[in-house]
């Protein structure tokens, strides 16, 4: 008589419920990715950018000091930040690719494809301070 007191139904889902809406937002989610992808791409490309940017100004102040720019990282007091195949957090490597006494150009390249597509996005910057985005990924 007292049993059927003790046990009340709690209101939940049932395991096909919930399989249910996993299968469904399995399925948003394959849909929106596609459309994310240039979102990710264009917000890790700030990294790029910003390298660049502290690159050129070091040049800047080189070629202030010395009339010319250098192709020496170490010349410039500038490190590459580490890249996440080296334990850090950089998903570009840098590279000055010229310098001449009154031009240089530096390149950062990406070492992760972003979005799959096996296109690697690259970066560029010259004496004018401009990134350039000349492989877009």
């Amino acid at each position: 008589m007292h049993a059927s007191r003790l046990t009340r139904k709690i209101p939940a889902f049932n395991l096909q419920e919930m399989l249910i809406v996993l299968a469904i937002i399995g399925i948003l989610l394959l849909i929106a990715l596609p459309n994310l992808m240039p979102l990710i791409t264009k917000a890790k490309s700030v990294e790029a950018q910003t390298q660049l940017k502290a690159l050129y100004n070091a040049q800047t102040t080189y070629r202030y000091m010395y009339s010319k720019f250098t192709t020496d990282f170490n010349e410039l007091d500038f490190e590459p930040p580490k890249t996440v195949n080296n334990n850090g957090t950089a998903n570009y490597k840098y590279e000055i690719i010229e310098a001449t006494n009154s031009t240089f150009k530096a390149r950062a390249e990406a070492i992760t494809d972003f979005n799959g597509n096996g296109v690697f996005n690259v970066w560029e910057i010259d004496e004018n301070g401009v990134p350039k985005q000349t492989v877009k990924d």
